[in-house]
């Protein structure tokens, strides 16, 4: 969720930002559709960013520059992020010195941001995380001796993979896993609701956006109770889970998404918005 509208909508000049209303909210990230949605159920001051804003931390106050007026910063007492950027972790680390309010946890964000470290965090906690992994730094190249994926960066939806076979060449530093058939499967988790996502694709890249991407029945046991356990370990109150189930039924952990896609579904997008109004104090 990377674009849409900037609007500050109620409350002007340097108050507190803790008086009567709640404080200031701030919103990055929601696409126009959810921020609208947001804006209708909830009152007192806000400041909705689509992308990473200007931003300052002194002495433990955190201020966000107006969306409407260049150059003027405004206090912030709440925080809701929901996004992927490449310019974000200076954000997400401020957040996590503040220590105010944030939705979700601003620790388990900055926890989840790098991919490699968050899945070095992940496999520490995870049932499902037998596969063996490897670490590609350039500029020296990499041999896997069967069929394997790497991957780098932090973005997701297939973006910064290759299925490789023999050797590969990294650009930066790159884990590297045995590519395994079979089901590729996500839990979404928002707040105390869950559902499985069976993913699909027309090649080895499998996503929820394909056409035939859908919600399963019910979530299975074993990887709901997985995915509970990382989200605690991460402390998101929102969050995704990637497994790729072997033919042998066999599950395999793939990833922790801290920003998941939550509008591709109905039904997932209902439960992020109710989660983030009563989080904010609608009534």
């Amino acid at each position: 969720m990377t674009s849409g509208q900037r609007t500050d909508d109620g409350g002007a000049g340097r108050a507190s930002g803790r008086e009567g209303d709640g404080g200031r909210l701030l919103l990055v990230g929601l696409d126009a559709p959810e921020a609208d949605a947001l804006r209708a159920r909830l009152s007192g001051p806000r400041v909705v960013w689509p992308i990473v804003p200007r931003f300052r931390l002194v002495d433990g106050a955190l201020e966000v520059e107006s969306a409407s007026v260049v150059g003027r910063f405004l206090p912030v007492s709440r925080v809701i992020f929901h996004g992927v950027f490449a310019d974000d972790l200076p954000l997400l680390t401020a957040l996590a010195l503040w220590r105010g309010p944030c939705l979700p946890s601003a620790l388990g964000l900055l926890d989840c941001r790098e991919r490699i470290p968050a899945l070095a965090r992940a496999l520490a906690v995870t049932r499902f995380g037998a596969l063996p992994r490897g670490l590609a730094l350039p500029p020296d190249p990499y041999e896997a001796a069967a069929p394997a994926v790497a991957k780098w960066g932090v973005w997701h939806c297939g973006e910064d993979k290759a299925r490789f076979a023999g050797r590969f060449e990294p650009r930066e530093p790159t884990v590297v896993e045995p590519f395994v058939e079979g089901t590729s499967v996500r839990i979404a988790l928002v707040g105390d609701r869950a559902w499985q996502v069976r993913m699909a694709g027309d090649g080895w890249l499998r996503s929820i956006h394909h056409p035939d991407a859908a919600l399963e029945d019910a979530p299975d046991p074993d990887l709901l109770a997985d995915a509970r356990a990382l989200a605690r370990r991460f402390d998101l109150a929102v969050c995704a889970v990637d497994y790729q189930v072997a033919p042998d039924g066999t599950p395999h952990l793939l990833e922790v998404n801290h920003a998941p896609n939550v509008t591709a579904f109905p039904p997932l997008r209902a439960a992020f918005l109710d989660l983030c109004a009563a989080w904010a104090g609608a009534p």
